[in-house]
């Protein structure tokens, strides 16, 4: 399917690795020019070689730490016309509901919420003007199903709803959408220490921390594993294409069932 991506700009943040890197490579691949964001060089040049060496043509990178007003702004200043934008970069640990500071929640506020709302204030204005954009904010199904073990990190993902949503109905009757996407516990490089600590099984091997994690954690999930980082980045495509006009103020679930309503 040709997702007529060929000329716009597409801003990823937090895409050096996991499934902001999937999302970019997937837009650059379909003919998108892509910019990705990381606070490393190191691992920046390599997000941009793995793209173009998938296929991306039109690739290239922003050192700067989005979830700082500074560095949203940096990345704005360099990224220029946006047509996509695609609000990425998160944070998340497990911690006891009693010993997360207010440090810890204003931290996850900051990188979580904030840095999308920097990023699209940026953008949205241009896109009203020309008619037409994508403004997506990378949520969790944690958003719906506040997990117990990182509270912080449920309501960050419950805000970026409301902001989606809110951003939708200021487009209004425009060509302009704004949708959210729900993950699931996806498979990426700081996962297996994450189950480790949230599940306190310190030896157990990938596989096992795998299956007890889906047996105690998200027992409701209908795939019982976890996601690849390109089942998310397939749906994320679609939504920026201008194949996706008709949906906005959405909030798309790709969380291998776990949430158990039907709207």
């Amino acid at each position: 399917m040709d997702l007529k991506l060929t000329g716009k700009t597409a801003l990823v943040t937090g895409s050096t690795a996991g499934i902001g890197l999937e999302i970019a490579r997937r837009l650059a691949v379909e003919g998108a020019s892509v910019i990705v964001t990381g606070r490393s060089q190191k691992k920046l040049d390599e997000a941009v070689e793995s793209i173009r060496a998938s296929g991306g043509k039109q690739v290239s990178g922003v050192v700067a730490d989005a979830g700082t007003a500074e560095g949203a702004n940096a990345v704005l200043k360099a990224s220029g016309k946006v047509d996509i934008l695609v609000n990425n970069l998160g944070i998340y640990e497990a911690k006891p509901f009693t010993e997360i500071t207010d440090e810890d929640w204003l931290s996850m506020f900051e990188v979580n919420v904030l840095s999308g709302v920097r990023l699209a204030r940026g953008v949205i204005t241009g896109m009203l003007e020309r008619n037409w954009g994508r403004i997506i904010f990378i949520s969790s199904e944690s958003g719906l199903n506040t997990p117990t073990e990182m509270i912080h990190y449920g309501t960050t993902k419950t805000a970026q709803l409301a902001v989606s949503r809110g951003l939708a109905n200021l487009a209004q009757g425009t060509g302009v959408t704004v949708n959210s996407v729900l993950p699931g516990p996806t498979r990426a490089e700081a996962i297996v220490e994450f189950l480790r600590s949230a599940l306190n099984m310190p030896n157990a091997s990938e596989a096992e921390l795998e299956a007890e994690f889906f047996k105690r954690g998200r027992p409701t999930s209908l795939i019982q594993r976890m996601l690849d980082p390109k089942e998310i980045a397939d749906l994320v495509a679609f939504v920026a294409s201008p194949l996706s006009s008709g949906t906005t103020g959405a909030s798309l679930r790709v969380e291998g069932g776990i949430v158990q309503t039907i709207a």
